[in-house]
């Protein structure tokens, strides 16, 4: 996978980069890391830009992102409630839940988009939620746009400052990923274990 992403940005250029970032954000197996970590130091070496390397690597993340916005649009939160009803235990949520995650959503949307930009898997499917309590497209742009310029810019830095040993770059930011992954999965599993509908579901 390293190598056509390597292939992939020295055939594209900002092109194969921005693609490849919207490509991350809908099937999620090319991780940012990998590609603008690869972009940072295509910049030590001299063969990209940094602004230019950033707008694509944004814009491409953004686009990505707003193909489960809209997702989230077209389906709808009233829509999940049979699923909700029949898959609750597995999903570790009632529709209770679903109706708090819905009004938190509504107050709070705009600093979770920002702050899940940071995270694995929540970068992408942030999205979804977002789209599917209307929040407000511009509103959406504003956040997410900020959140991955950011986490775009410690990337590439990280890749420029790694320079050649891209080996490094893995070491650094690998086990931090691998470690919020495990944290996830151990806490799914306790929540299915430990999981009761409210009492106005039962």
């Amino acid at each position: 996978m390293g190598q056509f992403v390597i292939n992939l940005i020295a055939a594209g250029g900002y092109w194969g980069i921005a693609f490849l970032m919207a490509l991350e954000n809908v099937v999620p197996p090319i991780p940012s890391e990998l590609i603008m970590g690869l972009g940072g130091i295509a910049v030590a070496r001299g063969n990209m830009n940094l602004e230019l390397l950033l707008i694509a690597g944004t814009i491409g993340s953004v686009v990505g992102n707003c193909f489960w916005y809209w997702v989230g649009r077209k389906l709808g939160v009233k829509r999940l409630k049979p699923f909700v009803d029949r898959w609750g235990r597995w999903l570790t949520v009632d529709w209770a839940e679903i109706e708090r995650v819905e009004r938190f959503f509504h107050k709070h949307g705009g600093w979770m988009v920002f702050v899940c930009r940071f995270l694995p898997t929540f970068r992408t499917m942030i999205s979804l939620p977002a789209g599917m309590t209307h929040m407000g497209l511009p509103r959406f742009l504003a956040w997410t746009t900020t959140g991955t310029l950011i986490w775009n810019a410690v990337l590439v830095g990280a890749g420029y400052y790694l320079g050649r040993n891209f080996s490094k770059l893995d070491q650094v930011i690998g086990p931090v990923t691998i470690a919020i992954v495990a944290l996830v999965a151990l806490w799914y599993l306790w929540r299915v274990f430990t999981w009761k509908p409210s009492p106005s579901e039962e």
